[in-house]
C-alpha cells in the first residue's frame, strides 16, 4: 500500500486552506519579490512547487543538493527540473569544506555527537542555503504546524526575522498534502512509499514503524529536542533562516 493510499484522507476544511494557500501565494509574488521557494523533494516542497506553476507564478524553485542524498532524490530533482515551468536552480556546498571536515571527522561523524552532525548539516545545507537566498526579500517552505513540537505555532507569514518566511501549508494536515498529490498527479518520492514521511540526507533518515512521530526518522539517535538542521532555526542576523 503507497503512500496514497494510507494517507489522502483531506480534513474538512481543505477547499478554505487550499484556497487560501493559492491566495498567499499570488499575493507573495506580487508584494514580496524578489523570492524563492526551497524545495527539499519532500511531498510538502513538490505540492508548493505544483502550486506555483499552475499559477504561472514567477517564484524560481531552489534545491540543497548535499552530495548526501538518496538515489531516488537525485532522480526526482532530474524529473522536477524536466517539467517544472518555474526554474529549478541546485545549489551544493562548498567542496573543499566538505573534504576538509571528512578527513578530519570521518564520514560517519554525524553519528558521534550533535554538534558533529550540526557541522555538517552547516556545511552541507546553512551555508549553501545563505548562497541561495543572497538578495532575496523571502523564502517559501513546506513547513506545517502538524510536523512536530517545534513547528508547532509556524505562521503563514512569519515577519519575524529581516527576511520574511512564507510557510504556505502551515495548517495543512498530512491527510491534506497526500490528497493534493492524488487529485492533481503530482510527482513525489518513492520512499514516501516506504514508510519515509521526512527525508533528508540518505546517513541521516530511516523508514518509521506505526505510531511514530512524524519526524522520527530524521537523526533518530538524538534527543527529539534537537531534530533541526540549522535551516528553521531563528538567529538574531535573520541569516539563513
Amino acid at each position: 500500500m503507497g503512500a496514497i493510499d494510507l494517507h489522502a484522507r483531506p480534513s474538512r476544511d481543505y477547499d478554505r486552506k487550499l484556497a487560501d494557500t493559492r491566495q498567499l501565494l499570488v499575493r507573495a509574488a506580487a508584494e514580496f519579490s524578489p523570492l524563492k521557494q526551497a524545495n527539499s523533494l519532500g511531498a510538502e516542497d513538490m505540492v508548493i512547487t505544483h502550486l506555483v506553476n499552475a499559477l504561472a507564478l514567477d517564484i524560481p524553485v531552489f534545491v540543497l543538493e548535499t552530495g548526501m542524498l538518496h538515489p531516488e532524490t537525485l532522480q526526482l530533482l532530474e524529473r522536477l527540473q524536466a517539467t517544472s515551468r518555474a526554474p529549478v536552480e541546485v545549489w551544493k556546498p562548498v567542496q573543499e569544506q566538505v573534504v576538509q571536515f571528512v578527513q578530519r571527522e570521518g564520514k560517519d561523524a554525524m553519528y558521534r555527537s550533535i554538534e558533529l552532525r550540526k557541522g555538517c548539516c552547516h556545511i552541507r545545507k546553512v551555508e549553501p542555503l545563505q548562497r541561495a537566498l543572497e538578495g532575496q526579500r523571502a523564502w517559501i517552505t513546506g513547513l506545517r504546524r502538524e510536523q512536530s513540537n517545534a513547528r508547532a505555532e509556524v505562521p503563514l507569514v512569519d515577519t519575524s526575522e529581516p527576511r520574511t518566511k512564507i510557510n504556505p501549508l502551515a495548517d495543512w494536515t498530512w491527510g491534506d498534502v497526500w490528497h493534493y498529490i492524488a487529485s492533481n498527479g503530482v510527482d513525489y518520492h518513492p520512499l514516501h512509499d516506504q514508510f519515509y514521511p521526512s527525508i533528508g540526507c540518505a546517513p541521516c533518515t530511516r523508514a518509521i514503524a506505526l505510531g511514530e512521530d512524524f519526524r522520527a526518522g530524521r537523526w533518530w539517535w538524538e534527543d527529539e529536542a534537537a531534530k533541526e538542521c540549522g535551516l528553521h532555526v531563528k538567529n538574531p542576523e535573520g541569516v539563513a533562516a
